[in-house]
């Protein structure tokens, strides 16, 4: 290993010795941009290791709220401000009890390298809490969003930090947020976060973007190994946003989605998932996705029991991981080869443990990585924010249109890159050497800030 990465990642780990989930981002990144430290020793001197695993600012705070029984709750707050090399702050913010400073650090840090793929002017930030939104009323989170708006208020803005919506943050969330933010301002800043509603701001596609863009991405991958969607069978963990989307534009690719799953378990339909079923479960009811079995008995529900899902026990053509950060281990990844495996697209951040992703790459599995594949959300987010900031808006398919193309793009800038540093066909190097390289460029041109 070259000395001047090893001696980085070595210093890293002593100066955040309780950040495992950070520690695996950053060695997953570092350790792949190795071909570029040895093209370039005067990053050295310019100590750009250092300072792009350094998050320039993190924030936390104290969030207390009433619940509808009349207690004080006190919850955390984040927002870990990681870079704005090339633009403003720019990442969701994740309401989750699993929220913590590792998280909120290893998100930012992916979110720096996805945001300098898209080719938008955006920077990479990340925020949430530990609140957990599941059985609470629309009140509650009502009061908990004012709250934690109250505090994040004074460090964002249009042209400094953008956040937008992640993991139990969605349209709800965001409009709370919103009316809270525009109450304190007294003023209307439309580009101030991402993910609004259609009536006061938002971009059209912007719920399907990440979906969307990660089948774009796959589509563009699995082309350039003279494969197809057409005819394959997917099986898509989670039942989000992000998953749901996935589904429907893979079956649009002539895909059969035959699995999907949330916390609790997964659903398996031989006959093809129904996705009008899982949106009405999820996006109208908010209920579990067992409920399928209530109109197809038919069907299967496995219940979790341990750590690994037993969705990836299923044999499938192309797995389509969606629900969160290291959900698919080795022992699932085995699995998944076992059965024959073609491609794994990275809907969620960091889904893969990274044992996992070598193994894939290890036997041939085609890995699209999730800082490049899952970045249709962001780039929407960055349209919305242009559009906000033209008070105009575009139709779905100009939105749709636009998102293609960029993802088309990320696509061939990993292929490029994986190319051009001697690791062809590795899209998970490709894609963090085409980022660096850009990142380091801009900070040697930048100066010492």
């Amino acid at each position: 290993m070259n000395k001047y990465l090893k001696r980085v990642l070595e210093e890293t780990e002593t100066k955040n010795p309780h950040e495992p989930e950070f520690l695996q981002a950053v060695k997953e990144v570092l350790t792949s941009v190795e071909p570029i430290l040895e093209r370039h020793s005067e990053y050295e001197k310019l100590a750009i290791l250092e300072r792009i695993t350094e998050p320039e600012r993190t924030i936390i705070f104290r969030v207390p709220w009433i619940n509808d029984k009349g207690e004080i709750v006190v919850n955390r707050g984040y927002r870990v401000q990681f870079n704005s090399l090339i633009g403003p702050y720019k990442g969701g913010l994740r309401f989750h009890p699993s929220v913590n400073q590792s998280i909120m650090k290893f998100l930012g840090f992916e979110q720096i390298f996805k945001n300098a793929l898209t080719g938008l002017p955006i920077g990479g930030a990340k925020g949430g809490s530990d609140f957990d939104p599941k059985g609470k009323s629309d009140n509650e989170i009502m009061r908990f969003c004012q709250s934690f708006m109250t505090e994040l208020y004074r460090h964002i803005g249009q042209d400094v930090d953008v956040p937008a919506g992640d993991i139990g943050v969605g349209a709800r969330e965001i409009g709370y947020l919103f009316g809270q933010y525009k109450r304190i301002r007294n003023a209307y800043e439309g580009g101030v976060l991402t993910g609004k509603a259609i009536s006061y701001g938002g971009s059209l596609a912007r719920k399907e973007a990440t979906g969307y863009g990660l089948v774009f991405y796959v589509r563009e991958m699995l082309k350039a190994h003279k494969n197809s969607f057409k005819g394959k069978t997917v099986t898509i963990s989670g039942s989000g946003n992000v998953a749901i989307y996935a589904a429907e534009k893979a079956i649009e690719n002539g895909a059969k989605v035959v699995a999907m799953s949330d916390s609790n378990g997964c659903i398996y339909d031989s006959k093809g998932i129904d996705l009008d079923l899982v949106k009405q479960i999820k996006e109208v009811e908010r209920g579990r996705i067992s409920e399928y079995l209530r109109k197809y008995d038919d069907a299967i529900y496995t219940q979790r029991t341990g750590d690994d899902s037993p969705i990836w026990e299923i044999k499938t053509d192309i797995a389509l991981p969606c629900a969160t950060q290291n959900e698919l281990t080795l022992n699932s990844a085995k699995k998944l080869v076992e059965n024959g495996v073609l491609a794994i697209g990275e809907g969620a951040n960091m889904p893969c443990t990274q044992e996992a992703t070598d193994y894939l790459l290890e036997k041939g599995v085609l890995v699209a990585p999730a800082k490049a594949a899952n970045a249709g959300g962001v780039a929407t987010s960055a349209i919305e924010m242009s559009q906000n900031s033209m008070r105009f808006y575009y139709t779905f398919e100009e939105v749709e249109n636009k998102l293609e193309r960029i993802m088309i793009n990320i696509f061939n800038s990993c292929k490029d890159n994986a190319e051009k540093y001697g690791c062809a066909g590795n899209y998970v190097a490709g894609a963090n050497l085409a980022a660096f390289d850009k990142l380091a460029e801009a900070m040697v041109a930048q100066g010492v800030v």
